[in-house]
């Protein structure tokens, strides 16, 4: 999976703002900060409960962003 510059703001507030990262198959990857910071609202874009405002998420080449869960 590739998440590249995804973002999410809800009126003029910025929950999430550009992040990237790359997950491999069978790998492990933790998203940690303080209370909203965000991981709740990147989780849902991931999968699809929650529309980016920008960004993409890309799972074996195929675009997610847009798709429902």
């Amino acid at each position: 999976m590739q998440v590249r510059n995804l973002s999410k703001a809800f009126g003029g507030v910025r929950a999430v703002d550009d992040i990237s990262f790359d997950l491999a198959a069978g790998e492990l990857l933790a998203l940690i900060g303080p209370n909203g910071a965000g991981k709740s609202t990147t989780f849902n874009m991931v999968g699809g409960q929650l529309p980016a405002t920008t960004g993409s998420v890309r799972l074996d080449g195929h675009e997610l962003v847009g798709m429902r869960p």
